[in-house]
């Protein structure tokens, strides 16, 4: 009967993960370097309106890095390309490209 629990178990933890996953929304964007703080992990971009993730204005706004290690990549004043996922209400940068 034990195993019998775990199993249910797992199955609903799979269907919990599954579902979230499904619930993320990747958007590519872009728009202009205004800040970096690589210490918090963030990145402060200037862009249009996004309407995909309801960002019907354009704005100035702070986002998490998915790899501090992208932050490397630029700097304020630099034109990007961007991918924005929202996965749990939260909006990560998980691709950055300076853009000519």
């Amino acid at each position: 009967m034990k195993a019998k629990r775990i199993t249910i178990i797992a199955m609903a933890a799979s269907m919990i993960a599954f579902s979230t996953a499904a619930v993320a929304q990747s958007v590519t964007a872009n728009g202009e370097v205004k800040k970096i703080d690589a210490a918090a992990g963030k990145i402060t971009i200037k862009h249009g309106p996004i309407k995909a993730l309801d960002m019907e204005d354009p704005m100035t706004m702070v986002y998490r890095v998915q790899d501090p290690e992208m932050l490397k990549q630029v700097k304020a004043g630099d034109y990007v390309n961007f991918d924005v996922d929202r996965a749990n209400g939260a909006l990560t940068i998980t691709k950055i490209q300076k853009t000519k």
